[in-house]
């Protein structure tokens, strides 16, 4: 028998280059949308777009997909399948199955429509292992599977596919910028070769996706190294100082033109404290999309960044941080040194998981001694936070006369992430992402008294090492001798003019009249 040609399938887009188009059968495609109705017209201009005896099946999570699917009367197949699957992960596992028992998938083109925020609850660990089963299947059956994914958060998504390139053929989104539309390619491969980081600006009339006019001719920016995008208060009111600088009003503005960068440098402004965490999603998703080459710096215009915050910033693909107390001129220099400069540092794909582990532990407190153990132990196995800078562990023995459980009492962190624990007759501390030479100040604020008329010998771990070796000599601890702190006294009967302020009994003031009212009419 004759081996037939496997045919070769477009995406539906007029004027795109075949580079950016084709999807040829034994392979996996995926495109983002931000809205659901651009999702279903793509869909309706992709199926438009195949041959007249092309194989194509439609598969959708919400409602009758026969609602809004449309064929073109001239263009694309006669007729094509149309599927109903569950919006749960156990559907999608059972997709390839389900299909086999309805259809000869051979050069057939799958066109599966996600529900809004399908994945949103679903494990990348889940994600990763069902993108590898279908591609291990279309690659076996030689058909083509294009997923088209409604949501609102289409950064988050296509930071977790970028690492998944090896299931994925090609990966891009349709972002909606109010009067006009932007096709974010990460990369797409197919017969015609590959290509990444590519940005497009598409015209949408009578329900047809179109290449902008002026991006037909327009040749995608390989190198805008020279290039300075940046907040306008890093400035200080100064104008720009050079034709390449662009300055922008908020950070919003600027991290809107940055998605368009190659190897840009990129300021932003930090004012507030409540900043941080879109700023830091921010950055994650220009460092997740855009690359290496991508110089990213974060000016601090008043005090508001603690140290752990630094790391978050710098954990999702900052270059620098520039503190608040730099002068312009100093600011500048520190600018023109990130030039040149390639990022190199590991960036998880989920910023989640930067946002639990640069800010790990979450405990404050006594805890008991087998839970402080862990604790630290999880911290000092943490490969984001910076080495021989995760904290102080301290271990104080309380003088002569004053019991552990006593000293206990005493101690009162504020701080989120200092912890205590007693046992073998010492108090042990565990101050998280504390200097050592800031050591005696953190135990002047956490103790009332000083130190040293409380406990009578002090040791200090501070390096990863020897933090790691005491644990090990901590949990050899047995069970019989970890402390307790003492009960809590029952209150006792209230006073009558008297109330307690957590330290002391303080005697409340009562008005008391010299001359009744007899006497006062008397005289």
């Amino acid at each position: 028998m004759r081996d037939t040609v496997d045919p070769v399938f477009s995406l539906g887009i007029s004027s795109l280059w075949d580079e950016l188009r084709h999807m040829p059968t034994g392979g996996v495609w995926w495109v983002n949308a931000d809205r659901q109705q651009d999702a279903i017209s793509l869909v309706n201009q992709t199926i438009a777009s195949q041959t007249e005896n092309a194989n194509v099946a439609v598969i959708g999570m919400e409602g009758d997909p026969g609602k809004v699917i449309k064929l073109d009367e001239s263009h694309g197949p006669e007729k094509i399948r149309l599927f109903t699957m569950p919006d749960s992960e156990k559907g999608l596992y059972s997709l390839p199955h389900d299909l086999l028992c309805s259809v000869n998938p051979t050069h057939y083109f799958f066109i599966l429509i996600c529900a809004n925020n399908t994945w949103r609850n679903i494990t990348s660990e889940s994600l990763h292992k069902w993108l590898e089963k279908m591609n291990k299947w279309t690659r076996f059956h030689h058909c083509s599977l294009l997923v088209i994914n409604p949501c609102n958060n289409s950064d988050k998504q296509s930071s977790l596919l970028m690492g998944e390139y090896r299931s994925l053929f090609g990966l891009a989104s349709l972002r909606f910028q109010g009067d006009q539309h932007l096709f974010d390619i990460a990369f797409w491969c197919n017969e015609k070769g590959v290509s990444a980081r590519q940005q497009l600006l598409l015209c949408q009339q009578d329900e047809r996706w179109t290449l902008s006019h002026q991006e037909e001719t327009a040749i995608q920016p390989r190198s805008d190294e020279k290039r300075i995008l940046s907040h306008v208060a890093v400035l200080e009111g100064a104008p720009p100082l050079s034709e390449h600088w662009t300055l922008f009003d908020n950070n919003e503005a600027l991290f809107n033109d940055a998605r368009t960068a190659q190897a840009a440098t990129i300021i932003f402004s930090l004012t507030q404290n409540n900043q941080i965490e879109p700023l830091a999603r921010r950055i994650h998703t220009l460092r997740r999309q855009r690359g290496s080459a991508l110089k990213i710096v974060v000016r601090e215009n008043i005090a508001s960044l603690r140290a752990t915050d630094e790391r978050l910033l710098l954990g999702c693909g900052a270059n620098m941080i520039i503190p608040w107390n730099a002068p312009l001129s100093r600011c500048l220099t520190l600018i023109e040194s990130v030039q040149g400069q390639q990022f190199s540092r590991y960036v998880p794909e989920d910023i989640t998981t930067l946002l639990s582990m640069t800010q790990p532990l979450k405990l404050r407190g006594f805890q008991p001694w087998d839970i402080f153990c862990d604790a630290i132990h999880t911290m000092m196995s943490n490969t984001l936070l910076p080495a021989d800078g995760k904290g102080v562990l301290v271990a104080l023995r309380p003088v002569p006369g004053i019991r552990v459980e006593q000293a206990l009492t005493l101690c009162r962190p504020s701080r989120t992430g200092d912890i205590m624990t007693i046992g073998g007759n010492r108090l042990v501390l565990f101050l998280s992402f504390c200097r050592v030479n800031d050591l005696d100040t953190a135990l002047n604020h956490i103790f009332p008294l000083p130190t040293g008329d409380i406990f009578s010998n002090r040791m200090v771990w501070f390096e990863d090492k020897q933090i790691s070796a005491e644990l090990v000599q901590m949990r050899l601890l047995s069970p019989e001798l970890w402390g307790t702190p003492l009960p809590l006294a029952k209150r006792a009967d209230p006073v009558i003019n008297a109330e307690h302020d957590g330290r002391i009994w303080r005697r409340i003031p009562e008005p008391l009249r010299l001359l009744d009212d007899t006497a006062e009419r008397a005289s």
